[in-house]
């Protein structure tokens, strides 16, 4: 009698348990529903002609006036690119994150590497070429163009420093087959079309 009330209670406290976490798995998958429904409506573009209201404020160039803060590409082991566009070795960046202007390793929208097709061979050239002023009718053309799938990344950029550091990274217009790049030696490309394909 005894061992039959242990049975019935370890499988009433399993159906129990069971229960509950049928109910809670349930719930949270019509709440992520939901949520999945409700971005989507967000981010559906009226129609094609619709125009994203970017919201980039490109440096005109004067780049003489005192800044008392920089941001920079922070990422490089040797280089780094503040957002005046300036390329400086790390041991030259100042305290305030800009490119201490008065080393000789500091220059300004600095294209070493680059092709002519908007593609560097170097992360910090890439953001420091894309910086330059005259480069702002080709990125807004690309703004102008960007494909859905870009839209979250782009949407999300505040101005013209940081269109140029996310343009520059690698993406899938950089790579074929998943796996290799098109071009190993000019994979960061702030320009309209993906790096040209080098024969294997």
């Amino acid at each position: 009698m005894m061992v039959i009330r242990r049975l019935l209670r370890r499988r009433w406290v399993l159906g129990v348990v069971f229960g509950l976490s049928l109910i809670y798995f349930i719930t949270s998958t019509l709440k992520q529903e939901e949520r999945t429904i409700r971005d989507r409506t967000l981010l559906e573009v009226r129609d094609l002609d619709h125009r994203i209201p970017w919201k980039i404020r490109f440096n005109l160039g004067n780049s003489s006036r005192q800044m008392t803060q920089c941001r920079n590409s922070i990422q490089g082991k040797a280089l780094l690119t503040d957002e005046l566009g300036y390329v400086c070795e790390r041991k030259d960046l100042l305290v305030n994150g800009c490119c201490n202007v008065n080393t000789p390793s500091s220059r300004q929208y600095i294209c070493k590497s680059c092709l002519a097709n908007g593609c560097c061979d170097i992360y910090e050239y890439c953001v420091s070429c894309c910086l330059q002023p005259d480069k702002q009718p080709l990125l807004e053309r690309f703004l102008n163009r960007a494909a859905e799938g870009f839209q979250n990344l782009f949407t999300a950029v505040e101005d013209h420093f940081e269109l140029c550091l996310a343009k520059c990274r690698t993406s899938s217009q950089s790579v074929q087959h998943e796996n290799t790049y098109r071009n190993p030696q000019a994979k960061y490309c702030y320009g309209e079309s993906p790096p040209e394909l080098l024969p294997i």
